[in-house]
């Protein structure tokens, strides 16, 4: 596999299994929040900066959703377009790498178990409702022009979804 392989990212992005990774990623900040072990940081911005660097090729989670969990659903594939996907996944990755460092370097706690319960509300809504505000916050970046809308057509009218 080519390095442009590995970190390519999905284009589209099959919703039943972006579900189950926003369900995984619940279940890990629960943990996080309700242990208050700072060592999960790490593991849950690790997932992250993963599947934004390279989709679900190189986080357990992405893998274990696309893989195992969603073929054996026996669901029929609903897609989204992979760059709004991307980004809500990098934001992800800007908030759990925040928290990591936050509690880890600085010793500041609250303000890292805070970014986790941000995070752990919008993957709730995500794999509970199919509301990606990673994905809306996209859409809002083209139609306010800091984003060209080359980058993702289909994201421009990601509303009408």
């Amino acid at each position: 596999m080519s390095l442009r392989a590995l970190f390519s990212f999905p284009d589209p992005v099959n919703d039943v299994s972006a579900r189950i990774v926003a369900g995984g990623v619940v279940v890990l900040a629960a943990a996080v929040l309700a242990s208050r072990q700072v060592w999960l940081l790490p593991v849950l911005a690790y997932g992250f900066v993963a599947r934004a660097a390279a989709g679900p090729t190189l986080s357990p989670l992405g893998l274990a959703a696309t893989k195992l969990i969603t073929p054996r659903l026996g669901l029929p594939p609903r897609y989204s377009p992979g760059p709004a996907k991307r980004f809500a996944q990098a934001v992800g990755a800007a908030f759990s790498v925040s928290a990591a460092v936050l509690a880890l370097g600085f010793g500041l706690h609250t303000a890292a178990f805070a970014l986790v319960a941000v995070l752990g509300v919008f993957a709730f809504l995500e794999a509970a409702f199919g509301l990606c505000v990673g994905c809306k916050v996209f859409a809002l970046l083209i139609r306010a022009g800091v984003v060209p809308e080359s980058v993702c057509r289909a994201c421009a009218n990601i509303w009408a979804r």
